[in-house]
């Protein structure tokens, strides 16, 4: 018996960009692609890498925090440099479409829908448990190929917040600040900025949670290195 020939949905005729896209556009896609086709949105975070886009959930109440409390600790201190701090904006880099967690930039957004990655002084990443790779292997390779001048990354693992500060140099970012909580972070670079990062969160570690990990010691905090991420990810494969 002769089966029904189906045939692919044509794609809508240009209107208010949709998610429908999603399902009609079977090119590679390009930051200007996912600016121009698919609707601002509250929702998931929508990225494009490799012609590909990637869509991701909001993290944990952890998470939610930090990039609650740290950007606005951030602008105050970077307004002070000349530089202006926003939270999970559009930065375009070539066909990529980055949507980093926090962004200093050199200059005002101005009502943009997005900034090229050039304007960017400094980019940070918040660490959750399923971004791992992505946040301390992959984003700072992307960010230093494209010439970030700086990378902060915070780790919430085992709930105790930690902050590290990384320099571009020759191409590569190398360690120059970080701390845990219980004690101070400290840059100088792009600007100067101080904070414990145990403020970053909602409240204190449970003691269950430091039990049952590594103890985590107060004012230190070890500079975790791709390196050491990728020796993790060969035991344990991300999938």
């Amino acid at each position: 018996m002769a089966q029904p020939v189906t045939t692919p949905d044509p794609a809508p005729e240009p209107g208010e960009p949709s998610f429908d896209a999603l399902r009609w556009h079977d090119e590679p896609w390009t930051a200007r692609l996912a600016l121009d086709l698919l609707p601002e949105t509250n929702g998931p975070r929508i990225e494009v890498l490799s012609g590909s886009v990637i869509v991701t959930p909001h993290a944990g109440t952890d998470h939610q925090a930090v990039e609650r409390e740290l950007p606005y600790v951030l602008h105050r201190a970077a307004r002070r440099a000349g530089y202006w701090v926003y939270p999970e904006i559009n930065v375009v880099s070539g066909s990529d479409l980055f949507i980093p967690d926090i962004a200093v930039l050199r200059a005002p957004g101005g009502g943009r829908s997005s900034v090229k990655i050039t304007e960017a002084v400094l980019l940070a990443e918040v660490v959750s448990a399923g971004t791992r790779r992505k946040d301390v292997i992959d984003r700072p390779r992307q960010y230093a190929a494209a010439g970030v001048p700086f990378f902060l990354r915070v780790d919430l693992r085992n709930r105790v917040p930690a902050i590290a500060l990384f320099e571009l140099v020759e191409g590569e970012y190398r360690p120059v600040a970080a701390a845990a909580a219980g004690n101070t972070f400290v840059m100088r670079e792009p600007f100067e900025f101080s904070i414990d990062p145990a403020e970053l969160l909602d409240d204190e570690p449970a003691e269950a949670d430091l039990r049952d990990d590594e103890p985590a010691e107060a004012g230190t905090a070890e500079i975790e290195t791709t390196e050491s991420v990728a020796t993790e990810d060969a035991a344990d494969p991300v999938n």
